[in-house]
């Protein structure tokens, strides 16, 4: 099953027409992502390269496609409102890709899903949003056909909703994946993602969904509401957690894994040598306080016995290290 997304998912592109999501709505499409459209205002009714469907709003689209999905590649000063537009159709996944989204348009848009989700938790929620500034959510298929190295073009039975790398991922099915065991992975950190999946690749695993939750100070799913849907989750095996300096979301995530997670866990944070009170990439990434440290994060996570890597070179051997086969 593995989480948010799968072979089933309808996914359309609000953005579709732009030059980002045009790019990667092909490249979804090509992934194997059941693609089934896209918005553009005032272009409803014709189509892009790849024969989809464009529509004038998400509410037109959704009617017309039954789109479950969405990935918003909307400029920034429109991608809140685009946020909001796609959870009143009534999307259940919403990747916000976009970075630079101002933090009040966030706010905005916060308030409104946690009005809609109140009361509810895990898979009970009404909608799920990933971003933004992030690289979006992707569930691997079993690979089929004959991709050259680097294609995307050739998974017809997984779900891609972003820009990751699609041929970097392994299905638990494929005969590279000799220790047939899935990893979870969710990262505050887009580069780092493929890196760990490249790594647990490369050591014969697998992984079950990997989630790229963003770097903003606002945004919509937290390292706990992952582990949540990892922990509950058959097809995951195993966890990787990969933070990084800035806010306490770490911390309380080490809690919340001592207290709740029945799975092994491995970790890295990244920013152990960020001055404090300087900004480092990520609008979220800066230290404000004890708690923010690299440091401090991976004592909480070393205290809650979760295996922490200590360079991002060593994430897949801390994971096979969290699982007992290194």
């Amino acid at each position: 099953m593995a989480i948010l997304v799968d072979k089933d998912t309808r996914v359309i592109c609000q953005g579709i027409t732009g030059d980002f999501g045009k790019v990667h709505t092909r490249g979804c499409f090509h992934y194997g992502t059941k693609m089934v459209g896209g918005v553009t205002p005032g272009k409803g009714g014709t189509k892009d390269d790849n024969g989809l469907p464009i529509f004038d709003t998400v509410a037109d689209a959704v009617k017309a496609t039954g789109a479950t999905a969405t990935m918003i590649f909307v400029p920034p000063p429109f991608a809140g409102d685009a946020i909001l537009e796609a959870a009143a159709a009534g999307l259940k996944v919403i990747c916000a890709i976009t970075e630079g989204v101002p933090v009040q348009d966030m706010i905005k848009a916060r308030a409104v899903l946690d009005e809609m989700n109140a009361g509810r938790s895990g898979l009970e929620r009404k909608v799920f949003l990933i971003g933004p500034n992030c690289p979006g959510v992707i569930t691997p298929g079993p690979k089929t056909g004959n991709g050259a190295s680097g294609s995307d073009a050739y998974t017809n039975a997984g779900c891609k909703i972003g820009i990751m790398p699609g041929y970097i991922h392994t299905h638990v099915s494929e005969a590279r994946c000799t220790r047939k065991k899935s990893v979870g992975i969710v990262s505050r950190s887009g580069t780092l993602t493929y890196e760990a999946v490249w790594q647990t690749s490369n050591l014969g695993l697998a992984q079950s969904t990997c989630v790229g939750i963003g770097g903003d100070p606002v945004r919509g799913l937290g390292h706990i509401d992952c582990l949540e849907l990892f922990n509950a989750d058959p097809a995951t095996d195993a966890i990787m957690m990969i933070g990084e300096i800035g806010g306490a979301e770490e911390i309380l995530a080490a809690e919340y894994i001592r207290k709740h997670v029945k799975k092994p866990v491995a970790a890295f944070i990244a920013g152990r040598t960020a001055p404090p009170g300087r900004r480092m990439g990520h609008a979220g990434a800066i230290i404000g306080g004890a708690d923010d440290t690299a440091d401090a994060k991976i004592k909480a996570l070393e205290a809650a016995g979760v295996t922490v890597a200590q360079t991002p070179a060593d994430m897949g051997r801390a994971m096979l290290k969290a699982m007992g086969m290194g």
